[in-house]
């Protein structure tokens, strides 16, 4: 059909005085609110009998529910397969979606309307059908590429014609900057006038969209042409019904194959034997976020937020937008007068014109910004654009939408917790002495398990106690998707996550995978699920042999116990497990750290920093070299007098002797001075100084404080052959790279100075950075010890009468 045949039928003739006939095909753009604006144009004009919509029919039960008061778009529709809740899509729908319109019209005026698209039972499981066989051979490859028809955008190709570059301004120009006929200026109440005024535009953009299809055939989505299919069905069925003033509210793209003439029995035909599946569909929250086309949906917009604000503006949509990016910039105590609001308007307006556009658009408005109230600068305009432009906004349902138990179950500890769920992300600080921040904690920890992404832990910026928790949460609409997927498991959150755990732990084949589960069974206090933990993990512990794997589930294992004392949880059992590891670590690790590579010896020298820190938690009340602690030295003690062990692993073991008080400085010093022998190959030795000084764990303070390390270091440096220093180089700087610039300058000024001289002061010499140098310095501890005092609230010593 010819675009001027789809446009006639579409758009009734305008010489008629009474109600136009139909039906009437309302191509719309999705999510656009001068669609939006021309659809419920168009119904007020028209009054049809009954509305259909692009969407599945099973959602048909579910429209009532968006007139319900507690109904707030952005919203979607969810489909997923019974039996695979994983196998899910989604129907979104803003405030100014034009199918959102159209269906709260309809309700409104009590009109029946219903959804015409391809049930979602067919296109779930058109999702899981196989690919084609691959063609095979280069001429067969050649032909099969030849047949493929690229993905058409018709809004680009039309802009395109009509000489933009930019599809979105194009649509701006002709759609959203134009007010549907018999619109007042105030723009809020449509004015009753001639039905074939209000249908005018469809007809015109029916006309376009027909010369496309003509031109692009089904422009690369094959399946379309089984979705148009069932909508002419669906059509046919309504017109029985309600004669032919029926509205229909569909993509544009859509219109002049529903306006074809085709046989009921030709349609039927391209549905028959499509695959099917169980499906179940509701109602949830959306985001203006998952409305961005960046977010990888393929209707998406670019700009959801600046496009509800051109919906929802009575008048003076530029203005107002002013006034929501001053009001923003200034709640981030940026300076934004009601000058800048004038400015910025007067020079959007200004721009606009200039441009040759009717009104100032999206890229005035933010050029506007730019200049005048962020003074050039692209950082705060980026937050213009995440919090405005693109928007944060998270849709409600009301609670008789339909769930699966565990879905209700989570909203139930949600508000019980005041835990609501947010489209920003943000930070929660829980301190676990709290009942409240303990049960929300729990609540987290058994959704991480259950694969609900909703909160991910964070190190937190206050106290680093095991009472402190921090978390960062974000709800995703994908989310509800995983809480259905999970819901394999239960009926609440505690029962689901229980019953993952267990099977996880029996199906677990790694110890550390093990010790992990148990660490998240005692943070979300799972205590049915813990002793099927337990009895894997010490089924595990006792068959692994590998000190790597042992030392990989040793922190886990410790982290839990101090996490159980915090929560009061019995945790004898897992600490039998946890010494016995530890014990067998100190037998094994030696052997293991000889004859490695590199690799090797990185992730071991990790390793051995991991079970340091974790037999410090298991062992905290042993006298020192007494118990597990005084093993745990003497095998550090080992690795750093070994040769055959890697440099990178005495060198750690050396520092973590010297930081805890189990080493002399001058042994320290002996031992640096052996590694950085002239015997020494350049390579090992720089890997023993990245072992004992690299990382950001204090090493440069260490240097900075010790000049004889320093002095050991310098010396060693200056004495690698020019051919060997390139080999040396990478190392050397990955070790001093991660030291802070001011460290990093003090041991610049200490080397420049050279050494000092043996029995002279650095006073002597040159002059010293304050606050360094060999020894302690009396008179300067002295003129510090008054002021701790006053902090630490202790009097102040008498002061002895001089003699």
């Amino acid at each position: 059909m010819s675009g001027a045949a789809v446009a006639a039928a579409v758009t009734p003739d305008p010489t008629t005085t009474g109600p136009a006939a139909g039906p009437w095909l309302l191509g719309v753009r999705h999510h656009g609110p001068g669609s939006a604006r021309a659809v419920l144009a168009a119904l007020r004009a028209a009054r049809p009998a009954a509305v259909l919509i692009e969407g599945p029919p099973e959602g048909d039960a579910l429209l009532p529910l968006a007139a319900d008061p507690h109904m707030r778009p952005p919203v979607a529709l969810l489909a997923h397969a019974v039996d695979d809740p994983g196998r899910a899509s989604f129907w979104p729908m803003a405030a100014f979606s034009p199918e959102w319109v159209a269906i709260r019209w309809a309700l409104d005026h009590d009109v029946p309307v219903r959804f015409i698209d391809l049930p979602a039972a067919h296109s779930l499981a058109l999702k899981e059908t196989a690919p084609k066989e691959p063609v095979e051979g280069p001429e067969r490859a050649e032909e099969a590429e030849e047949e493929i028809t690229p993905v058409v955008d018709p809004i680009r190709v039309l802009a395109e014609t009509a000489g933009y570059d930019d599809p979105e301004r194009w649509w701006e120009d002709v759609v959203e900057h134009r007010a549907p006929i018999g619109e007042t200026d105030g723009g809020a109440t449509p004015s009753e006038g001639a039905p074939g005024d209000a249908l005018a535009p469809f007809g015109a953009l029916a006309e376009a969209m027909g010369a496309l299809r003509e031109a692009y055939g089904d422009g690369g989505q094959p399946r379309d042409a089984v979705r148009e299919a069932c909508m002419r069905i669906q059509l046919r069925t309504a017109r029985k019904e309600f004669g032919d003033g029926v509205a229909v509210v569909c993509g544009a793209w859509h219109v002049p194959a529903l306006a074809a003439r085709t046989t009921l029995a030709a349609d039927r035909a391209l549905l028959k034997g499509l695959p099917k599946v169980k499906t179940d569909l509701t109602w949830v929250p959306w985001t203006h976020r998952r409305l961005a086309r960046r977010s990888g949906y393929g209707a998406g917009i670019d700009s959801p937020g600046w496009y509800g604000h051109l919906f929802e503006a009575a008048d003076r949509p530029i203005e107002r937008w002013m006034t929501k990016v001053a009001g923003l910039l200034r709640g981030e105590d940026r300076f934004v007068s009601t000058a800048h609001v004038i400015e910025a308007v007067r020079l959007a307006e200004t721009l606009a014109a200039l441009r040759g556009r009717p009104l100032a658009g999206l890229g005035e408005t933010t050029d506007a910004v730019r200049a005048v109230m962020c003074e050039g600068s692209d950082v705060p305009l980026t937050l213009v654009r995440d919090r405005l432009i693109v928007g944060e906004s998270l849709g409600e349902v009301p609670d008789t939408a339909p769930a699966v138990p565990l879905q209700r179950d989570l909203t139930r500890s949600q508000r019980t917790l005041r835990l609501k769920p947010e489209a920003s992300e943000r930070e929660l600080e829980l301190d676990l002495r709290k009942e409240t921040d303990a049960a929300r904690s729990r609540l987290l920890h058994r959704l991480c398990l259950l694969d609900v992404g909703w909160g991910d832990p964070v190190a937190g910026r206050g106290s680093t106690g095991t009472f402190r928790e921090s978390w960062r949460l974000r709800w995703e609409p994908e989310l509800h998707v995983r809480v259905a997927e999970a819901g394999v498991w239960g009926t609440t959150v505690l029962t689901a996550a229980t019953a993952k755990a267990a099977s996880q732990a029996v199906a677990a084949t790694a110890l550390a995978d093990v010790t992990a589960l148990a660490e998240h069974c005692l943070l979300a206090e799972l205590p049915d699920a813990l002793p099927v933990v337990m009895k894997a993990l010490a089924d595990r512990a006792a068959l692994d042999a590998d000190v790597g794997h042992l030392a990989d589930a040793l922190p886990a294992l410790a982290r839990s116990l101090r996490y159980g004392d915090v929560r009061s949880t019995d945790t004898a059992a897992l600490a039998e497990v946890a010494a016995g590891l530890a014990e067998r670590i100190c037998v094994g690790l030696p052997p293991a750290c000889t004859g490695l590579d590199p690799d090797g010896a990185e992730a071991l020298r990790g390793q051995v920093e991991a079970v340091h820190g974790a037999i410090g938690l298991l062992d905290t009340g042993a006298e020192p070299g007494t118990g597990l602690r005084g093993r745990w030295d003497a095998v550090l003690h080992k690795l750093a007098a070994r040769d055959a062990v890697a440099g990178v692993i005495r060198g750690r073991a050396t520092r973590l002797l010297l930081d805890e008080g189990r080493l002399a400085e001058d042994e320290a010093a002996r031992l640096m001075g052996l590694a950085l022998s002239p015997g020494t190959p350049p390579a090992d030795a720089a890997a023993w100084i990245e072992g004992f000084v690299g990382g950001a764990s204090g090493g440069g303070m260490l240097l900075v404080h010790d000049e004889r390390l320093l002095g050991l270091v310098d010396a060693w440096l200056t004495g690698v052959p020019a051919d060997q220093f390139t080999d040396v180089l990478p190392l050397l700087r990955r070790t001093f790279s991660a030291y802070e610039p001011g460290v990093r300058r003090t041991l610049g000024e200490l080397v420049r100075r050279g050494p000092v001289p043996e029995g002279a002061r650095r006073d002597d010499a040159a002059p010293a950075t304050g606050g360094f140098g060999p020894g302690l310095d009396p008179a300067r501890a002295d003129a510090v010890e008054p002021v701790l005092r006053l902090l630490l609230g202790r009097p102040p010593e008498p002061v002895e009468a001089a003699v």
